[in-house]
């Protein structure tokens, strides 16, 4: 069976890691736990042939800058992710991240892909509920 692999970054965060746990195992995590390195892998089928999909988790945060290119060589495809609820995440996009896969392996090809942090939302709508609409009486959810 021939393998494809795919080499997820993008900013600490922004949801990589729940995105591909997501994908693997039909399960959405119940809670954030920051990533160093991790891999999956799952079967899919492509033009009626089976491919094995690895999958490449990496830490966004910069205390890995010089580790994280050690998971690139051999790469098939980069997904480069930000979060559509964080700008910031969005600018290192063209700031960090496809200058360090370029940098690393130039012909590689790379989609982009904006996520959206559930986890945020829920600590902030946690600590922060809605304000009732004034003069009705009806329930926000």
């Amino acid at each position: 069976m021939q393998t494809i692999k795919c080499v997820v970054v993008g900013d600490g965060a922004v949801g990589k890691t729940c995105l591909l746990i997501s994908y693997t195992t039909n399960k959405f995590p119940s809670e954030y736990v920051p990533t160093v390195f991790d891999n999956y892998a799952v079967t899919v089928m492509i033009g009626g042939d089976p491919y094995t999909l690895g999958l490449f988790d990496t830490a966004g945060q910069e205390d890995y800058d010089r580790l994280r290119p050690l998971s690139y060589p051999q790469t098939d495809v980069f997904l480069v992710c930000f979060s559509v609820v964080s700008p910031s995440s969005f600018e290192n996009v063209k700031e960090k991240w496809v200058p360090e896969i370029t940098h690393h392996c130039q012909r590689t090809p790379f989609l982009l892909k904006g996520l959206k942090n559930v986890f945020d939302e829920a600590i902030l709508a946690a600590l922060e509920p809605p304000e009732p609409p004034s003069g009705r009486k009806c329930l926000v959810l």
